[in-house]
């Protein structure tokens, strides 16, 4: 058995209480959208086992501009000129208020790991580095693990040596490029043509191999992910749980 392997889904892949039965982690993806209410992470680390695990991908406003098509879901309201400063890990008063926002959910839910997830827009300019660096320089942690996932033209030399510099995880796809540093691998898995896809058993086997020797977490977010997952820890854990009859 691979203790050093946490599974589970970019979201809550069946009704919450199944799903901890099932799973000891879960990426919180509403958090990205619009952030919930603190009260709602109490809730939900009280209804989770003691041992289950959360990480949380961080509020929009942190990381995308507001012409991102995501911010069609986003609820609070602001007028167009703080709209201008959110994004890019600017160093403006409205996305220090986001981190906030994220950094007071995650601590409510015991998270262990905030996720940055950049839009492919997001480049590698002289600006964009700038701000990244302020930006986790300058924030408090309290203890947080940072992973961040780039996407786009970004050269594995720069990403491994921002990660060093900054003090993040490089969170990627391994079906796509494995991680340019960091002890723990932090995997979220998209499908391999995308969306729709399934993982195939194969598939699975290539995984696991990519997460021996360091503690993994495997997060898929793929329209099986739920069902893939399951397949993945009986692979992992060279056993099947009992909850997997439950999808």
């Amino acid at each position: 058995m691979n203790h050093g392997i946490l599974v589970g889904c970019c979201g809550f892949a069946l009704a919450r209480a199944k799903y901890f039965r099932t799973f000891k982690l879960v990426e919180i993806q509403q958090s990205f959208y619009e952030m919930p209410e603190t009260d709602t992470a109490r809730r939900w680390r009280g209804e989770a086992p003691q041992d289950f695990t959360f990480t949380v991908k961080a509020w929009q406003l942190i990381t995308h501009e507001p012409t991102s098509p995501t911010y069609r879901r986003l609820k609070t309201r602001l007028d167009s000129s703080s709209l201008g400063n959110c994004g890019s890990f600017k160093p403006t008063e409205e996305v220090l208020w986001a981190w906030e926002r994220t950094l007071e959910f995650a601590s409510a839910l015991g998270a262990q790991i905030v996720v940055f997830q950049c839009p492919s827009s997001f480049r590698p300019t002289p600006t964009n580095l700038d701000n990244m660096r302020t930006f986790f320089r300058t924030i408090p942690r309290e203890g947080l693990v940072f992973a961040w996932e780039p996407r786009g033209q970004w050269p594995d030399e720069l990403v491994g040596a921002l990660c060093r510099e900054l003090d993040l995880i490089h969170s990627v796809d391994p079906f796509k490029g494995l991680p340019a540093y960091g002890n723990i691998n932090y995997f979220r898995l998209h499908g391999v043509t995308g969306y729709a896809y399934s993982f195939t058993d194969e598939d699975l086997e290539h995984l696991l191999a990519w997460c021996r020797g360091k503690e993994s977490y495997v997060l898929f977010n793929n329209i099986s992910m739920g069902e893939d997952a399951i397949r993945f820890m009986a692979i992992a854990h060279g056993d099947i749980p009992r909850q997997a009859k439950l999808l």
